[in-house]
């Protein structure tokens, strides 16, 4: 099959890369090793790394390829329906002979390099902790779901780092790529990327996570919705527990977060990450579940839709804040751009230019914890205190009334 053509194949420089990641939330396609070293033509491509998450268990990961056959996809051509790969990841057991899966696949790497003017083998993917097709770990109690939707023009591991501490700390979490407004691949090789004339908004996005849900709804009771037969992890669908579901997005994926809370009852809670909260129609229903927002850039003082977005919030609410925090602070990026910056010898002014002054090793810790407290709380009602008021293990982060 052939690949679509990349957006922004012609002219785009090596910083304009991070430039349009930040405006449009593609994650940038570099790992960061804290101590990592540029790639030289002696020593070969750089196997690049993500931080390993916290929790007691080794996490598992497979993809689903699933077909919407109630939403024809012109797009695709004559007679296609909506596609869509997802990733699960998951508390695993016996991972010894399972290898560890790639941040992203070799194919939409090299796409997302090429498109912005790199060499397309220079640097290898990152591994992630997740362990491809590993058995599930459950002690006979099914586990809490958490789905994750990404910004727009980017992909499904734009924030790798919070999915993995959360499967780490015994939760299911589904990743969801929306095709055609990032980079995405599907197991007949072909590789799709963001397409212009694809009419992609966060409602498209709430369409697609419901979709979803309602596989991993067929998945747990006992059927394989993948459209290719792929093999499963054993105990995977005896592991969902449906009446535990949370969701949570980054930027554009926030604000379908809470557009699919305000049309689906099956979220028990919500956590936007950095949404603007802008959409047609607006999210303007009232939610009396719980709903989190870390802010950024789209803040209450700063964006009127997401001040009027948390006046319709009836139930548990709460809206933090970490110093010096960017739109891309809470995700992947923050880790991975200063990798970049090595990468391609990038000044450290350029770089705080991109990044802020919020250290890259902070951001992480802070998304690593915050999540997990607030699905913690909701979906397992344990704990909380990290969310009770401002932490002296964390000052940076602000509560915001």
């Amino acid at each position: 099959m052939p690949t679509v053509k990349p957006v922004g194949a012609q002219g785009m420089t090596r910083r304009g890369l991070v430039g349009a990641a930040l405006a449009v939330g593609v994650g940038v396609p570099m790992g960061i090793a804290g101590r990592a070293t540029a790639a030289t033509a002696d020593s070969g491509p750089v196997r690049l790394t993500l931080p390993r998450p916290t929790g007691p268990y080794r996490v598992g990961t497979v993809p689903l390829h699933l077909v919407d056959r109630s939403r024809p996809e012109p797009l695709a051509g004559p007679g296609r329906y909506r596609e869509l790969m997802v990733s699960i990841w998951y508390p695993a057991r016996d991972v010894r002979r399972y290898p560890l899966a790639p941040w992203m696949t070799a194919a939409s790497m090299r796409t997302l390099l090429q498109s912005a003017g790199f060499d397309p083998d220079a640097v290898l993917a990152p591994l992630t902790a997740g362990h491809a097709g590993a058995p599930v770990r459950h002690s006979g109690r099914r586990l809490p779901v958490v789905l994750y939707s990404h910004g727009a023009g980017s992909h499904r591991s734009d924030t790798t780092i919070v999915v993995q501490e959360l499967a780490s700390h015994g939760y299911v979490v589904v990743t969801v790529d929306h095709t055609y407004d990032g980079f995405s691949e599907f197991p007949d090789g072909r590789v799709t990327v963001q397409e212009e004339d694809f009419d992609s908004t966060p409602w498209t996005y709430t369409r697609d996570v419901r979709f979803v849900l309602d596989q991993i709804a067929d998945l747990a009771a006992g059927t394989n919705p993948d459209v290719d037969h792929a093999a499963l992890p054993a105990g995977l669908g005896a592991a969902l527990d449906l009446s535990r579901i949370g969701m949570f997005g980054w930027s554009k994926g926030g604000t379908a977060t809470a557009l699919t809370m305000g049309t689906d009852q099956r979220i028990r809670a919500g956590l936007s990450l950095d949404g603007p909260m802008v959409s047609q129609p607006m999210p303007t229903a009232d939610l009396y579940r719980p709903f989190m927002l870390m802010t950024a850039a789209y803040t209450q003082a700063a964006e009127p839709a997401v001040a009027e977005f948390f006046t319709h919030l009836r139930g548990w609410r709460l809206n933090i804040q970490a110093a010096e925090a960017l739109h891309s602070s809470y995700g992947d990026n923050q880790w991975l751009i200063p990798q970049l910056a090595r990468v391609i010898g990038m000044s450290d002014e350029e770089l705080v230019g991109l990044i802020g002054n919020l250290d890259p090793a902070r951001a992480v810790r802070i998304g690593q914890a915050y999540p997990l407290a607030f699905f913690d709380l909701h979906l397992r009602h344990r704990g909380g205190r990290l969310l009770s008021g401002p932490s002296r293990a964390f000052p940076e982060v602000a509560f915001i009334p």
